[in-house]
């Protein structure tokens, strides 16, 4: 007699659809799609098929008693209802987790697992004398306690570890996406349709060969389940081995018969490294010689004459921080022309995070689908590669802007009152609101010995641009503008822009070649260090006593970040006899201030060579006394590795300001800073000394510091003392924290 149980699977956010499908495929009668998952019923066996065989799902959970908890007391009972020596053996080893969602009793995830365990032990040691052991990393059984409200939801984890891991992959290399989104990735593009008729598969830039593989199992008939040694169901004491043995045997001989059918699956990759990573782990799933990768650059993607046209798929990056988005930009604009030259009648598709990016291709798409790359929201771009879907994309780069702006002659503004009459109302009123500005700034710069600041931030919504004023041996003027919105007419946007880079020169006395225009286009969960050119001219400005060096045609920015100011002079002011520690540490400008400000020593890490060797020059300007190390390399392998020493290095001063989101292709590893953030400051104050202070500063503007997960740490918020005058308009420029043992 067939018994019908209650399950839960999830999947990430914005796959519920997908994974409901798939259940519907797997036999799967009675469901209800929710948040993050979908609740179905059904026997014993069918939640092991989808174990088995689901490719977007991350858990199955068997339900096995809901009960309510106004008390922590009602959980321990609720939980020591179920007679456990129906589940597992004293001898065996479980694992918990726990979250709660709205509730009033408990809300500390680590607390009420630890409640949940204390109530099976206790149970079974009083019984048998003796209690399970916990095994967070393979247990006999994993037990999941879902708290909404007052309503507890006890469960057994089927899955044991989520089901994304198929097994394949090398447990010491992470992937930049994970292999249920790949799976989605694929499914969503019609890789299953396409693969039927035989059509080919190419990943131009494979990574470590995930799309591949997930392509590949997917056309084969291949269970993503298949090549797991370890389910949570295992070593459970209800398990019905009769009926796994029977699924693992059908989808064994529909692995075998779908192999002998694979269509062409090839992957590119400029990178040696990753290449090889992506051969390791298709000859780890058993299909070396069914997919083929090579070292090929981007511009050299095509397909050989004999493969069938089919679906181009990848995971390009998304432009980091740490990289250049000048160069992001440009790979796109690369991989559009590719696409044009070499794949006509073909299909594409590419998840990115900023939507922006996608128009750099030229090719126009169907409508975005929303995914999510762990927390960050990113887009599905599928294409059609025929010439009808062409386009020339819209400037991106100042250089492009500005090849579409005339500038009239600039009009003399001796004084803010007296406009001629050929500047118009508007223009007249962004002049005014300037030098509005410039007069509130003077007296506040003057005392502060501000020579760098903020003069104007989109005050005025008919003239969205920030204008940073640097003094140095001579004024130069950075001009950022905000892209206009789509419902501005792009021609009166232009108009303006000409209009205002036209007072300039008047109001500042100045020459129109000492203004730099640039564009700063919306980002998604990312920072820009955008390349323009490689001219390589660099001025000298000072701060705080020290000399620094930045740069206005290179790159998007200038290489000192002016909201950050505050923070400098701060930790100049407490440098003095310590060891400085600046992680990501961009130009190197608050390692400048630490060793102006008297530090014993410093250390400067950060991923690119550039912005080392920037560093290394800013300091040099200096001529500090002291010793000062820079590190070229990962920051958070470099984190990882140093606060893993049995005698870390340790440091008196610390100062974090990680970028926002990075899926380099140099990291290892995607790193977003509202899920990360935690692990990454603890992993800084191991090298922290036991009276240091750590300063750890975001520009993420929708961050929530993990309050919970730092409960170990004196934790200051400090943000309002670290925003300057001239920025007290955007009070969310930067967040920033004061963190002691």
């Amino acid at each position: 007699m067939l018994i019908t149980r209650s399950f839960f699977a999830t999947t990430p956010k914005a796959m519920e659809p997908i994974l409901t499908e798939e259940l519907q495929a797997l036999g799967v009668q009675n469901y209800k799609a929710t948040l993050a998952g979908v609740a179905f019923t059904g026997d014993l066996a069918l939640a092991y098929r989808v174990c088995l065989w689901s490719r977007t799902a991350n858990r199955v959970f068997l339900e096995l008693s809901s009960f309510a908890v106004n008390s922590q007391d009602d959980l321990y009972r609720g939980v020591q209802n179920i007679n456990w020596y129906e589940h597992i053996n004293p001898e065996d080893s479980i694992a918990v987790t726990f979250n709660a969602k709205n509730s009033e009793v408990i809300n500390n995830s680590h607390f009420g697992a630890l409640k949940v365990k204390d109530a099976i032990v206790d149970q079974m040691r009083e019984k048998f004398g003796q209690r399970p052991s916990v095994d967070t990393e393979r247990p006999t059984l994993r037990i999941n306690v879902h708290l909404q409200g007052e309503t507890a939801q006890l469960s057994l984890d089927l899955s044991g570890d989520s089901l994304h891991r198929r097994g394949y992959r090398d447990i010491n290399i992470a992937a930049p996406i994970k292999e249920n989104l790949a799976a989605a990735m694929l499914l969503r593009s019609g890789w299953p349709a396409i693969a039927k008729q035989k059509g080919s598969l190419i990943d131009p830039m494979c990574g470590s060969g995930t799309l591949l593989l997930e392509a590949a199992m997917i056309a084969a008939d291949f269970a993503p389940g298949l090549l797991r040694d370890y389910f949570g169901f295992s070593g459970w004491k209800q398990h019905d081995a009769g009926s796994w043995q029977k699924l693992i045997a059908e989808a064994e001989k529909r692995r075998y018969i779908g192999l002998t059918q694979l269509p062409v699956i090839v992957g590119f990759d400029q990178d040696r490294h990753t290449v090889s990573t992506a051969l390791k782990h298709i000859a780890n799933a058993g299909l070396a010689h069914k997919i083929h990768v090579e070292r090929r650059d981007i511009a050299d993607a095509r397909p050989a004459e004999a493969w069938s046209p089919g679906l181009l798929i990848c995971n390009p990056p998304y432009g980091e921080r740490l990289g250049d988005e000048a160069e992001t930009a440009a790979l796109y604009k690369k991989f559009g022309d590719t696409l044009k030259a070499h794949f006509i009648g073909w299909k594409a598709a590419m998840i990115i995070s900023n939507p922006e990016l996608g128009f750099r291709l030229g090719i126009r798409s169907q409508k975005p689908l929303t995914l999510f790359n762990g927390a960050l929201e990113c887009k599905l771009l599928r294409l059609s590669i025929e010439e009808q879907a062409f386009f020339v994309p819209k400037a991106t780069t100042a250089a492009e802007r500005v090849a579409h702006i005339h500038p009239p002659e600039a009009p003399d503004l001796p004084e803010a009152d007296a406009y001629p009459a050929e500047v118009d109302v508007a223009t007249a009123m962004f002049v005014n609101r300037l030098t509005k500005n410039l007069k509130k700034l003077k007296q506040w710069r003057k005392q502060n010995n501000i020579s760098c600041y903020r003069a104007y931030d989109a005050d005025l919504p008919e003239y969205a641009v920030a204008i940073d004023v640097y003094q140095g041996e001579q004024t130069w003027l950075n001009v950022q503008e905000y892209e206009p919105p789509k419902t501005i007419d792009r021609d009166k946007a232009d108009q303006r822009l000409a209009a205002l880079l036209a007072a300039l020169p008047a109001v500042f006395a100045i020459d129109r070649g000492q203004i730099a225009l640039k564009i700063r286009r919306k980002q998604h969960n990312t920072d820009q260090y955008e390349k323009h050119s490689g001219q390589g001219r660099f001025h000298t400005v000072q701060e705080g006593g020290c000399k620094l060096l930045v740069n206005f045609e290179d790159y998007l920015d200038t290489g000192l970040f002016l909201d950050h100011r505050p923070m400098r002079l701060l930790l100049q002011q407490q440098a003095k006899g310590k060891r400085f520690l600046n992680l990501f540490a961009y130009t190197g400008s608050a390692t400048v201030h630490a060793a102006v400000g008297g530090a014993l020593a410093t250390t400067t890490v950060d991923m690119s060579h550039t912005y080392i060797g920037w560093a290394k020059n800013n300091l040099a300007l200096n001529q500090v006394s002291g010793e000062h190390e820079f590190i070229q390399a990962d920051c958070l392998e470099w984190l990882a590795t140093e606060a893993g020493q049995t005698n870390p290095r340790q440091y008196d001063l610390i100062f974090l300001d990680p970028p926002t989101f990075s899926n380099s292709k140099r990291m290892e590893t995607v790193f977003d800073i509202q899920n990360h953030h935690a692990e990454l400051i603890k992993k800084a104050v191991v090298l922290l000394s036991d009276t240091g202070v750590l300063y750890f500063s975001t520009n993420f503007r929708r961050f929530k510091i993990d309050s919970e997960a730092l409960a170990g740490l004196q934790v200051e918020d400090i943000s309002t003392q670290t925003i300057p005058e001239d920025f007290a308009r955007n009070a969310k420029i930067h967040y920033c924290w004061r963190i002691c043992k």
